[in-house]
């Protein structure tokens, strides 16, 4: 049976953030994507001069007739989030409209490279805490986990050790699974980490040095695909990183301007099928 995923994103035209790979990610795995964007955006927010269109009063109507045609999703997935109204209608339509044994997944957008955001007041920061407390999975980067932790936003882990203390640390305080991404802490190596109740594996890939707005919404979108078609997190996030790697890799290839985004287009049939052996992975009990 074909799943379904209520995400709940901004929709930025241009940029390729947010929405735009989501829905052909989650497309391209098998899965049927049904967008409904917290906002509308020109580019994403690091090309300047964007503009801008709020959605927060559809999503409270749109919730109530999923409900009322009886609509339930596989997986409710959010990501970025411009106000705490819109963090109280995540909870609303993860209540609401999550299928039984379904995944609330949270990617608690709030920072990178070791700073907040601006949109992102300490209210907020509190509320995306309360978000992931009734989550399933969260995928915080660093900066988001430190936060998530009340510890310095610049801090990262400095080696596997740390980097495991971070983990059990987020599933002790929020109780779900948790995927720490951007881990950088092994040579020429980049990747991430997740840990559930059976155990963790650290999945670290081959760094290639560009940076691309958009990466994390490739990353947890290749993810949440992949674990829809059955495969274990620890595989999940081992595909979502090597595919990530291999976008960012085609795109420098291409030498085209790093704020357009990952050309993760030409990629897609990589994921089509869904569930070839995982490569790389180092796993472990922790």
């Amino acid at each position: 049976m074909q799943k379904k995923v209520l995400a709940l994103h901004d929709l930025s035209g241009f940029g390729r953030s947010s929405l735009v790979p989501i829905i052909a990610v989650l497309s391209a795995a098998g899965h049927q994507c049904v967008p409904l964007p917290t906002a509308v955006f020109s580019t994403h927010t690091a090309i300047p001069n964007w503009v801008t269109t709020d959605l927060t009063g559809a999503i409270q109507g749109t919730i109530e007739q999923y409900d009322a045609l009886g609509l339930r999703f596989e997986a409710v997935y959010a990501g970025f989030l411009g106000s705490a109204d819109q963090i109280d209608r995540v909870r609303e339509a993860a209540r609401r409209l999550k299928a039984v044994d379904g995944i609330t997944l949270i990617d608690p957008v709030m920072g990178d490279n070791g700073r907040i955001y601006d949109t992102y007041t300490p209210e907020m920061c509190t509320r995306m805490r309360e978000l992931c407390a009734i989550a399933d999975i969260i995928t915080p980067n660093t900066t988001e986990a430190a936060i998530l932790l009340d510890r310095d936003p610049s801090g990262k882990p400095r080696g596997a050790e740390e980097a495991w203390e971070w983990m059990r640390a987020l599933r002790a305080r929020y109780g779900a699974q948790v995927v720490l991404t951007g881990l950088d802490f092994a040579e020429r190596r980049i990747g991430s980490g997740c840990l559930t109740a059976e155990g963790g594996a650290l999945s670290l890939h081959r760094r290639v040095d560009r940076y691309y707005p958009g990466t994390g919404d490739l990353f947890a979108s290749v993810m949440l695909g992949s674990l829809l078609n059955g495969e274990k997190l620890a595989a999940a996030c081992d595909r979502a990183g090597e595919y990530v790697k291999d976008c960012i890799a085609y795109t420098a290839a291409q030498q085209t301007n790093p704020m357009h985004g990952v050309q993760f287009e030409k990629l897609l049939y990589h994921l089509v099928g869904g569930c070839d052996e995982a490569q790389g992975r180092t796993e472990g009990d922790h």
